[in-house]
């Protein structure tokens, strides 16, 4: 039997989260509460981990932290101590959580191994002085 989707939550300072939710739900078409969006603004760690407890409810969940360390990395981390059946993934990027939301419906430890690689796989450097071959569309 396998899980039923899984919950993301988007933990990260400022207003990156919701910025990053955003443009999910722009790509995507997805609707609210697919990705929730939580800010590490004026929140302490236990506060935080409160707030992220409530969005993710009972279920298979992953948490999508901005850094391993600081307040969100350490609110997340605190909370999957205890909660069976939570990941967190910290680094979090766009093709990440677009890949997350079209997979929510795989098991979570599969789904986690899949969007990690995703992420991985996305981050790519353009040198502005290195020759430039082949794709005459990557400039400078």
């Amino acid at each position: 039997m396998s899980d039923p989707q899984v919950r993301g939550v988007v933990l990260a300072h400022g207003d990156m989260a919701v910025g990053l939710v955003d443009a999910v739900q722009s790509i995507a078409g997805i609707e609210d509460g697919v990705l929730v969006a939580i800010t590490n603004r004026g929140m302490s760690p236990q506060s935080l981990a409160d707030q992220v407890r409530g969005a993710v409810g009972s279920g298979p969940a992953i948490v999508f932290t901005d850094l391993p360390s600081g307040s969100c990395g350490f609110a997340a981390r605190l909370l999957c101590r205890n909660e069976t059946g939570l990941t967190v993934i910290c680094g979090v990027n766009l093709p990440m959580l677009l890949d997350f939301v079209m997979h929510r419906e795989m098991p979570r430890e599969e789904l986690v191994e899949r969007i990690v690689a995703k992420a991985r796989a996305s981050i790519h450097a353009v040198n502005a002085t290195a020759p430039r071959h082949g794709n005459p569309a990557v400039q400078g």
